[in-house]
């Protein structure tokens, strides 16, 4: 196994230098430092996570309990929240088990803090009490657990798009996005149309809401086919996310209809993809971007405070794009 001081002495440096390039440390002038990126490389280097922690009492991995690797929006966030902790000398370690198995196995790696994408019933069944306290940080699920959280406003993400809608002129709304088995996050989207709505004074049709087997492209575009069948059907549509929303306009084109002039379509999932849809798609939700930034940096400060509870809140937007349009 290579080891830090085989590469400090190929590199003609000292270990500590060799230790402070791995991680980026700003100490050390750029060309020494990537002359010992690309040493390490050829060495093919992997770095002993436990014999980093006997020294410095941090692993420097963060753990990430992930609750499906198939949903395009869940992919765009550890991808990006990857990167933001790659940048400050952190790797990140993968579990899809349940949270206790996964909590477990990441106890035993020693790492600095686990980050959980989840909703309240994934702490369901949830028995540990964090005796080593491990920070943990949870996405999806403030208020459900007892642990610090960064959460998305969705209610009023919705909120946004329902005024939205109603403001070019459309009455007859409907919202894809209400799987068979329990999701509280949709939940609330849905709590929220159906209370914005009535707060507009609008009329909502009992059919307003299209339920679906699960999230993913097939339940969206089976939803819309059925929404396009009624003898009337709505002039616009609010999606719950992004793989929903390629489902509907695939639904819609087969249709022979157009978007935004046969139907308007609003999405929740701010990502950058939805600009790049065949309809650059108007959107609801808070920016990637933010999102990342946010939870990198709460478990950075969570590191520093392993007992402090933080819970952050982030407000969505409205951006409008070319799906669309007034109520002709």
């Amino acid at each position: 196994m290579v080891t830090i001081k085989d590469i400090a002495d190929r590199a003609g440096v000292s270990f500590s230098t060799v230790s402070k390039a791995l991680r980026d440390s700003p100490l050390v002038q750029n060309k020494t430092k990537q002359h010992i990126l690309s040493i390490a490389k050829e060495m093919g280097y992997q770095p002993n996570i436990a014999a980093r922690s006997l020294v410095s009492r941090r692993s420097g991995a963060i753990g990430v309990v992930w609750p499906s690797i198939e949903r395009a929006a869940l992919s765009s966030l550890i991808t990006k929240i990857n990167k933001q902790l790659e940048k400050q000398g952190y790797i990140t370690l993968l579990s899809i088990s349940n949270l206790d198995s996964a909590i477990d196995t990441f106890r035993r790696y020693q790492v600095d803090a686990i980050l959980v994408f989840g909703d309240r019933d994934s702490f369901s069944s949830f028995n540990h009490l964090n005796p080593l306290q491990i920070p943990i940080l949870t996405y999806g699920a403030a208020g459900y657990a007892p642990f610090s959280a960064v959460d998305v406003n969705r209610g009023q993400a919705i909120r946004l798009a329902v005024r939205h809608l109603v403001g070019l002129g459309h009455t007859d709304i409907a919202f894809i996005g209400e799987p068979q088995s329990q999701d509280p996050l949709q939940t609330v989207k849905i709590e929220a149309f159906r209370d914005e709505i009535i707060r507009l004074g609008i009329h909502a049709r009992n059919d307003a809401i299209l339920q679906m087997n699960g999230l993913d492209f097939h339940d969206g575009y089976m939803a819309a086919r059925t929404m396009l069948e009624r003898t009337t059907r709505p002039t616009a549509v609010i999606s719950g996310g992004i793989d929903l929303t390629r489902g509907i306009l695939r639904a819609i084109g087969e249709q022979g209809l157009s978007v935004p002039q046969d139907i308007s379509v609003v999405s929740y999932d701010n990502l950058p993809q939805m600009e790049d849809l065949e309809t650059p798609m108007t959107v609801v939700g808070v920016a990637i971007d933010t999102i990342t930034s946010v939870i990198a940096a709460t478990i950075l400060e969570l590191i520093e405070a392993p007992a402090s509870l933080k819970t952050v809140y982030l407000e969505p937007e409205l951006v409008v794009r070319a799906s669309t349009s007034r109520l002709h």
